[in-house]
């Protein structure tokens, strides 16, 4: 059986927090070639997660696009550390 969509984001949101490097510093962050901004790309990232979570935790139901886009979301920041070696392809099995 499916989990609901509730379910489902809840369980995205805490697999994004787990595999994306939140905790990186600004020097870690900004040193060497920069191939789009690390920082702005997890400061976004990281209010999606946080409206995400209150609108759940509020009661709000969010639909399947919902879950679906902020997966795609997440893929692409997640991209675009792995191009400025901030995360290993490895991570992702963690």
């Amino acid at each position: 059986m499916k989990p609901d969509t509730q379910t489902a984001m809840t369980d995205l949101i805490a697999e994004v927090r787990k595999v994306i490097p939140f905790g990186l510093s600004e020097t870690e962050l900004c040193s060497g070639t920069c191939k789009g901004c690390s920082k702005k790309l997890l400061e976004f990232l990281d209010q999606e997660l946080s409206e995400w979570s209150l609108f759940i935790e509020q009661g709000g139901k969010p639909k399947l696009g919902d879950v679906s886009k902020l997966a795609r979301i997440s893929t692409k920041v997640y991209k675009a550390l792995e191009k400025n070696n901030l995360v290993n392809s490895f991570d992702t099995d963690n």
